[in-house]
C-alpha cells in the first residue's frame, strides 16, 4: 500500500511549500509531492505529522564515528553499520563515514569494510571519506604528524581501484603533499578530491582546482587564512568555483564568519557537516584516537592540550543554528541535504522527488528533529 505523510512544510531539496504531502511506493521510493490542493489517494496509508517541517533525510560527508565507534583500525562492515544507524537516529539518513590520517594498512582496512558494507546494502552507507594521511603537518589539527606523508604511486593507485567499487570517494588532501598530476588522476577515476588540513597560497589552490580538486574540507579550519596580500586557501575557496564544507556548531567557526561564506558563496556551493566524533549518539565524555585522549566538555571536543578534535552537533542542530544567524530557512536545509548528495553524485539522495530514496525527517517549526521516517533503527 502506497504511504503518504502530510505536514504543515514540506521541503524539496529546493523550497518549502506550505500545507503539502509526500507520498511513498511500497518500495519506499518518492511517488509524488503534493502539494496544496493537490488530491491524494484516498486508498493510501495517510500520516498527518501536524505543525513542523518534513525534509529528505540528511546527507552528512563528514562523519568519524558514532554510537561510540570511531572509523578506524578495527572497522568492519558491521561497525558501519553501526555508525550508519547511529546518525540515521540524529537526522542523517546517508552519510560518508570519515577516516582520518592512519596507517596504510588501516586505510586499506577501511576501504575493504567501505566495499563490504555497500556489498551488503548497509542502510544509510552512500561511500567513504578519507580526510588524509596526505596533508600539511604544519595544518594537522587534531591528526597525527607521525602519520602523515606524502601520496605515493600505491597510494594512488589504491584509491582510484576504491572509486570504481564505491558509491562515492571523498578524499581530504593537501596540495604540498601531492603532484597535481595525482590530484587529476583522481578526479579521472571518480575521486571526489577535497582540499583541506593546507597552508597553501590561492594561487596553488586555484592550480589544484584546475587540477580536478573540487572541494574544501571544513572551511575555514586547518587551512591558510584570508590576509591582505595573501588570500590563502580560505581565499581561494570564497572566490573560485569550489564547493566547502562547514561546521556549523558555533565553536569551529565565529558567527561572522559564517555569514560571510553564506554572502560570498552561491546558493548552491556550501554545505554543513557535523565532523561528528564517537561521541554521537552517546553519553560519553572521553574516546581515545590513535592512542590520545579526546575529551567531551560543555558542547566542545578537544585533545588534551585543547586542540578542536571534531565537533559535537548534529546536522538538524546545525541548521538551526544557520536560521539564528539569519540564513534562509530553505538554504539552510539544502545545505543539509540536496546539495551534499550532489557533491557525492547522489542524485537519489537529499531531495524529495519522483525515485528518490523515500529516507525523510519531521523537525519542528525550530528545525529540533522529532521523527526519522519510515521508522529507522
Amino acid at each position: 500500500m502506497m504511504r503518504i505523510f502530510k505536514a504543515t512544510q514540506v521541503f524539496d531539496g529546493w523550497s518549502l511549500h506550505d500545507h503539502a504531502a509526500v507520498s511513498l511506493h511500497e518500495d519506499g521510493r518518492i511517488a509524488t509531492l503534493h502539494r496544496a490542493g493537490d488530491s491524494v489517494p484516498q486508498t493510501a496509508d495517510i500520516t498527518d505529522l501536524g505543525s513542523g517541517i518534513l525534509a529528505p533525510g540528511f546527507v552528512d560527508l563528514q562523519v568519524n564515528g558514532g554510537d561510540g565507534v570511531m572509523v578506524g583500525p578495527d572497522t568492519d562492515a558491521e561497525q558501519l553499520a553501526r555508525i550508519c544507524a547511529a546518525h540515521a537516529r540524529l537526522g542523517a539518513t546517508a552519510i560518508l563515514p570519515t577516516l582520518i590520517t592512519d596507517t596504510p594498512r588501516t586505510t586499506s582496512a577501511v576501504i575493504a569494510a567501505g566495499v563490504e558494507a555497500y556489498r551488503r546494502g548497509v542502510l544509510g552507507f552512500a561511500g567513504l571519506h578519507l580526510e588524509g594521511p596526505h596533508l600539511d603537518p604544519a595544518r594537522k589539527g587534531a591528526h597525527d604528524p607521525v602519520l602523515i606523508r606524502p601520496m605515493t604511486t600505491d597510494d594512488l593507485a589504491e584509491l582510484c581501484k576504491a572509486a570504481a567499487i564505491l558509491p562515492a570517494l571523498m578524499v581530504t588532501l593537501a596540495p604540498e603533499a601531492v603532484r597535481r598530476d595525482q590530484i587529476s588522476a583522481l578526479h579521472r577515476a571518480g575521486v571526489i578530491v577535497s582540499l583541506g588540513h593546507s597552508g597553501c597560497s590561492a594561487d596553488i589552490a586555484k592550480a589544484a582546482y584546475d587540477a580536478g580538486a573540487r572541494c574544501v574540507t571544513h572551511l575555514y579550519n586547518a587551512m591558510s587564512p584570508l590576509q591582505t596580500r595573501a588570500p590563502g586557501l580560505v581565499g581561494a575557496a570564497m572566490t573560485t568555483a569550489f564547493v566547502a564544507g562547514i561546521i556549523a556548531d558555533d565553536i569551529h567557526v565565529a558567527p561572522e564568519c559564517l555569514q560571510i561564506a553564506l554572502h560570498m558563496k552561491a546558493p548552491d556551493s556550501l554545505f554543513l557537516v557535523s565532523d561528528a566524533m564517537a561521541f554521537a549518539g552517546t553519553d560519553k565524555t572521553e574516546i581515545t584516537l590513535n592512542g590520545r585522549h579526546i575529551l567531551r566538555h560543555d558542547k566542545r571536543l578537544t585533545l588534551a592540550d585543547g586542540t578542536l578534535a571534531g565537533a559535537d552537533i548534529s546536522l538538524p542542530q546545525s541548521v538551526a543554528h544557520l536560521v539564528k544567524l539569519g540564513a534562509d530557512p530553505a538554504r539552510a536545509l539544502a545545505m543539509a541535504c540536496r546539495i551534499p548528495a550532489d557533491v557525492i553524485g547522489a542524485r537519489d539522495l537529499g531531495r524529495i522527488a519522483p525515485g528518490a530514496r523515500g529516507d525523510l525527517v519531521f523537525l519542528a517549526e525550530n528545525f529540533e528533529l522529532r521523527r526519522v521516517l519510515p521508522h529507522r533503527g
